[in-house]
Order: C-alpha cells, then sequence, then structure tokens
C-alpha cells in the first residue's frame, strides 16, 4: 500500500523483510549469511525479500545492494502504534534509523490501531508527508517517527509535530505450560500511555491529528557527566 501511493513521485526501491520482525529493533543479524530474493510475479514483482530483519533489509541496500543512493528511506506502514518508548523496540523504527545512521532521510509510518482499518488513508497521509519533504526539504537531516489514526481520510485533522509519550511498565509475562511439562513465557503487552498530555504523540492522535516526531541518537546523559566525573574522582 505504501509503494503504490508513493510510485507516482519517484523511483521506488523496495528491499523489504520476508517475514514479520515486530520487537525487533535495531538488530542485525551476524551469525549467518543473509540471501536476497526478489518476487517474479504478481502485484509486487520487482519487490526483492530478505531473510533478516528490517535493519538488516536497510543495511544491505545502503551498503552494496542497490547502484544509486536514495534520496530518502521509508519503512512500514507498521500495522499498529510506535509511540513512547516503543520506539525502542520497533523493528520499524529501526529500519528509518538504520537510513539515518547510514546518511539519508528516513521516516517511519505506523498505524495507531491494529486491523489495518483504512489502510488506504494512512497510505494517503504518508504520501502528503513524503512530497512535503521533496517540494520542502526541512533545513536540516531528519528521522521522523510518524503514527496515522486509523480514520478515513477526511477525519483526519492534519499533522501535530510532537514529542513522545511515556507509557507505564509493560504487563506481566504470560506462563504458559507446553505438551512436555516445560514452563514457557509470552511477553506481556506494551504497557498504557502514562504522558498522554498534551505536545506527545498519544495525545495528538487521540484528538484525530497524524503525529510527526523528530528522533534524536545521542544517547548520552550529558547532566550527568560532571556527577559522574566526580564520582570516579
Amino acid at each position: 500500500m505504501l509503494h503504490a501511493a508513493l510510485a507516482p513521485l519517484g523511483r521506488i526501491t523496495v528491499v523489504a523483510p520476508e517475514q514479520n520482525h515486530s520487537g525487533s529493533s535495531n538488530s542485525l543479524t551476524l551469525q549467518r549469511p543473509l540471501s536476497v530474493f526478489e518476487a517474479k510475479e504478481g502485484a509486487q514483482k520487482g519487490f526483492r525479500f530478505i531473510n533478516g530483519t528490517p535493519t538488516d533489509c536497510v543495511h544491505i541496500a545502503l551498503t552494496g545492494l542497490i547502484e544509486d543512493r536514495p534520496d530518502l528511506v521509508v519503512s512500514g506502514i507498521n500495522q499498529g502504534q510506535n509511540m513512547g518508548e516503543d520506539v525502542l523496540y520497533s523493528g520499524t523504527v529501526a529500519a528509518a534509523i538504520e537510513g539515518y545512521l547510514l546518511g539519508i532521510p528516513s521516516i517511519a509510518f505506523s498505524q495507531v490501531d491494529k486491523g489495518w482499518e483504512h489502510l488506504d488513508a494512512a497510505a494517503r497521509v504518508a504520501r502528503d508527508i513524503v512530497e512535503r519533504t521533496i517540494s520542502a526539504p526541512p533545513p536540516e537531516p531528519f528521522l521522523l517517527n510518524v503514527n496515522i489514526p486509523n480514520l478515513p481520510y477526511e477525519h483526519i485533522r492534519g499533522l501535530r509535530a510532537t514529542r513522545l509519550g511515556k507509557r507505564h511498565p509493560s504487563q506481566p509475562v504470560i506462563a504458559q505450560m507446553n505438551p512436555r511439562g516445560e514452563m514457557n513465557y509470552w511477553i506481556g503487552a506494551a504497557g498504557e500511555a502514562m504522558d498522554a498530555s498534551e505536545g506527545t504523540d498519544f495525545h495528538a492522535t487521540a484528538e484525530g491529528f497524524a503525529s510527526l516526531t523528530p528522533l534524536q541518537l545521542d544517547l548520552t546523559h550529558r547532566a550527568q557527566l560532571d556527577s559522574l566525573r566526580q564520582w570516579l574522582e
């Protein structure tokens, strides 16, 4: 759907994971070689897919698979929101991060709710945002995390620049006994929003806006540097 929406804007190269990698974050596959396959027929003819993670796909595409350096990396549209702390786990966001790390402006797109309802509208919003970046590029390199409400296009109220909200801790793991009498554990669901105040991605999407959050990759806690130096002395 995203490819179809963006195709009129320029030449699109699709390199996607072979299967779902939700929660894979920025993992690279380093213990085995990866294979690149190409779809030979149907609507996805010419699309390439890799038996690895979303990050693998972008890394391989930009460091050897495709000849021309792209103007933009886009990832998604993910089925389900990537807001607040979700960005630390999301494979969709990680793919955009990899593009950004390799020097390409990048955007991750997600729908707020699962189920693909109004996916066509989300694709139109994504196209609107990409068109804007083409016609009036932001003044500096960017990494954007976009979340789009599951609403008809005409009911989406616009675009908002937001900060990441915060979630409560995730739900407890779910323990189950398998047929061999061994205990297995399923990771629990993400916690509910704890900070959904005005200005956050949670607040904007709840109000019917698509949220655009600029991300940065500098994780240094600068405010603690002086106290850490003192502690070391």
